[in-house]
């Protein structure tokens, strides 16, 4: 058997064989017995007939097709364990020359795992920003805090900025009430800016009983296209009002607000709340921005069918968070503006999976230079860990002692692992 190796590209090659007379007539060998299972022959049960007997009854083009197959498959299967190439996926084959029992060349062309070529991982500029938490932050948690402890009093008068008020409303284009724009017994805060511009300013100075119709312009930015821009009327009746009282912030505030007997107190806890949550901000940022650094400073080619089957998984994701906001990817690609699916995965989605592959590679290169690897009992552990999160869930629990959903773990935990050792080289 002879053999060449042309590497296309950093992430294809293209292998030819050409096999031998002796080689061939082993696959036809093996080809015939295969074959000879399901010949029936009078006299003889299926399955049992003579190879001898069978293979006068096999039709030759049949044969000689299975004999083809057969020789290619174990040459490829020979030749890429043999040179160690490791392919993405099933590899190509074109019959280049076929003599009946004395050769057959071909060629075999595959995606493969690259060759990644590390940068100095070792010296990689990130800056690191320093973690602070200013008073208006604190502030502001103790505002929300206090918006959740503040008392609502029923009042007869006109509504005014802050009031709590139920309404009802439909929103109608040209005549027609349009999805999305209709609500009954909706409790909302004036000037809290939930609505459109207009909308929440137009309650303000009606008292409760009233109907009345407030004409607004959707915004040109709006996410719907089919109002951005639009002039509509709402047709609202406001059926009750509430003063909200805000209490003080003093130390019986604290002491409603949890086990704190002084403002001082409340104010440090919310601080170290922030820290602690700035700290895990700032950690995430610092690895991502590491890992970005390793991709740039090193060779990663990109297989294409990674790249591809990484676009899948996005879709797959993106298409389930839009359903939990009851949106569906066709009325997303129209908000943005995409005339089709695929012009938003060219555009958009193309590039976050790029990036996602040569990560993954840069760092699974890494965990083999660094010599990193996750114990059994570490994955036992984080198996465990998801067990917790998902024990009440009987199904999600079962799929946790399925060989891929460990592997998966698996795999997340050694990624984990090598991006700390990242962190921990470049401190």
């Amino acid at each position: 058997m002879k053999t060449s190796i042309k590497n296309i590209s950093d992430t294809k090659v293209m292998v030819t064989i050409t096999i031998d007379a002796e080689n061939l007539a082993i696959a036809a060998e093996v080809a015939t017995k295969k074959l000879a299972r399901d010949v029936k022959v009078a006299g003889f049960r299926k399955g049992k007939t003579p190879v001898g007997v069978a293979a006068k009854n096999i039709d030759s083009n049949v044969l000689q097709e299975q004999t083809i197959n057969d020789a290619i498959s174990k040459a490829v299967a020979e030749v890429f364990l043999e040179n160690k190439i490791q392919a993405l996926d099933r590899p190509v084959v074109e019959v280049k020359k076929f003599v009946p029992g004395e050769m057959l060349e071909f060629t075999a062309e595959a995606e493969i795992l690259p060759t990644i070529k590390l940068g100095n991982y070792k010296k990689l500029k990130v800056k690191v920003e320093k973690v602070v938490v200013k008073d208006n932050e604190i502030e502001e948690i103790i505002d929300r805090m206090r918006k959740g402890l503040a008392d609502k009093k029923d009042v007869k008068r006109a509504a005014i900025n802050g009031d709590e008020t139920i309404i009802d409303f439909v929103g109608k284009k040209d005549g027609v009430a349009f999805d999305g724009g209709t609500g009954n017994d909706f409790s909302l805060t004036l000037g809290s800016d939930q609505f459109i511009p207009g909308f929440e300013e137009g309650i303000i100075g009606h008292s409760a009983g009233e109907t009345f119709d407030l004409v607004l312009t959707f915004p040109a930015d709006y996410g719907s296209a089919e109002l951005k821009g639009q002039k509509v009327t709402f047709t609202t009746t406001l059926k009750a009002i509430k003063e909200v009282v805000l209490p003080e912030v003093d130390d019986a505030f604290a002491a409603k607000s949890g086990p704190f007997k002084t403002v001082s107190e409340l104010k440090a806890d919310i601080k170290r709340e922030l820290t602690t949550q700035k700290d895990r901000e700032s950690s995430e940022k610092l690895k991502d921005e590491l890992v970005k650094q390793l991709v740039a400073v090193s060779h990663v080619p990109t297989p294409e069918i990674l790249v591809a089957d990484q676009m899948k998984s996005i879709e797959q994701d993106f298409t389930n968070n839009l359903m939990y906001q009851s949106l569906t990817l066709d009325q997303y690609l129209e908000n943005k503006g995409f005339e089709t699916k695929e012009k938003w995965l060219e555009d958009e989605v193309k590039a976050i999976a790029k990036k996602r592959v040569e990560a993954g590679l840069a760092l699974a290169e890494l965990s083999k230079v660094e010599k990193i690897t996750a114990t059994n009992e570490e994955l036992e552990a984080h198996v465990d860990m998801f067990r917790q999160q998902y024990a009440k869930n009987a199904d999600a629990l079962k799929q946790f002692e399925q060989p891929e959903v460990r592997r998966d773990i698996a795999n997340r935990l050694l990624t984990e692992k090598t991006v700390d050792r990242l962190v921990e080289l470049n401190k």
